[in-house]
């Protein structure tokens, strides 16, 4: 494939890319830290002490273009036809820090980041907030002040922090707060907690080629099956990576979950409104972020609905400008295409 990209929408859409990171250097230097002191659990040391320390050209590239929020993101979206990125402080933000002032301090600082660069670029950059899911009450805060002062379109939360997933009633303050600003959730991978992680681990396994994703389907299925759609009917959940693997398994996650209700196995595993496929069709948002083969993403339009999954590219960690030209090349119609491109993005985020 050698066709320009270029932005502007000539092809009959705009290229929007909604699962784009960044990182400050405060938050690198904290990681670092944490792994240097042995604070760090092994996901963290594995992914952390590669990105951050390794001399490849890969981990060098990749280490330069999440610090840059100016002209160098700007040319590498020229360059493969992006013509906007929704951004979001890298994975897992500072949600391993166990001093809630220092992480409560990084996210302010790097929010108030993001904001600056999204109006330096108002036609390039859209802003999805980070927060501290340690002090749920801060981060319900924080998550105001992005959608009123900050212009952001949003929140990431990096899947669990410090073993702790979302479906506790502690964190209900985060998801009140979203449903009263009408914001969505995207909840991004991070690599596995040390109880599940050392099969994964020893096989290379715990990040992005597979820990990644089973950790983060797993917590959007807790969150599924305790019934925060019912709590929260108007709330939005977006997950990147095609799901997460969830729309592959739900003929199966249907039908298994429809059991356990009525086997009364499980203490939380009560009756839902509806069943899990019906909260993917109407609470769940899906990017094919790190995923651009065209056989998962029709799959997943079929299934989950073609309003509900959008175009990301999960740069810097997978920047291929050959995997936009396949998405281009995809063989659906012109009206799904664009709604995979643009007017998803512009719908859920509000664009």
């Amino acid at each position: 494939m050698t066709q320009d990209l270029k932005t502007g929408g000539a092809q009959g859409y705009l290229r929007i890319a909604t699962e784009e990171a960044f990182a400050t250097q405060e938050q690198v230097d904290a990681y670092l830290r944490m792994i240097r002191d042995g604070e760090a659990d092994k996901g963290m040391v594995s992914l952390w002490g590669f990105y951050a320390q390794s001399p490849s050209e890969r981990a060098v590239q990749i280490m330069e273009r999440l610090l840059d929020l100016g002209e160098r993101r700007i040319a590498d979206m020229d360059a493969t036809g992006i013509d906007k990125a929704i951004l979001a402080l890298t994975s897992p933000g500072v949600q391993p820090l166990t001093n809630l002032d220092e992480a409560k301090a990084i996210a302010t600082r790097a929010n108030d980041r993001l904001a600056s660069a999204c109006e330096a670029y108002p036609d390039r950059f859209i802003g999805l907030g980070t927060v501290a899911p340690q002090d749920p009450e801060w981060s319900a805060r924080e998550i105001h002040r992005g959608a009123k002062e900050l212009g952001f379109k949003g929140i990431q939360i990096n899947s669990h922090t410090q073993g702790r997933y979302l479906d506790e009633e502690f964190f209900d303050p985060i998801f009140r707060a979203l449903v009263e600003v009408d914001q969505p959730l995207y909840i991004h991978p991070c690599t596995p907690p040390d109880a599940m992680i050392g099969p994964m681990l020893e096989a290379g396994l715990d990040g992005a080629i597979f820990g990644f994703g089973v950790e983060t389907g797993m917590h959007l299925l807790r969150l599924i099956t305790i019934g925060i759609f019912d709590k929260y009917p108007s709330l939005q959940i977006m997950v990147g990576h095609m799901g997460e693997a969830l729309p592959y398994w739900l003929y199966r996650l249907d039908f298994m979950h429809q059991a356990g209700v009525r086997s009364q196995r499980y203490a939380r595993m009560k009756p839902l409104k509806k069943t899990i496929a019906e909260y993917l069709r109407s609470n769940v948002l899906v990017t094919n972020s790190g995923m651009a083969w065209e056989p998962a993403i029709k799959f997943c339009q079929e299934v989950m609905g073609a309003d509900r999954v959008m175009y990301a590219m999960d740069y810097p960690y997978q920047y291929v400008a050959d995997e936009v030209r396949a998405m281009d090349a995809m063989d659906i119609t012109p009206e799904t295409k664009k709604k995979f491109f643009q007017t998803n993005a512009e719908r859920w985020f509000k664009l």
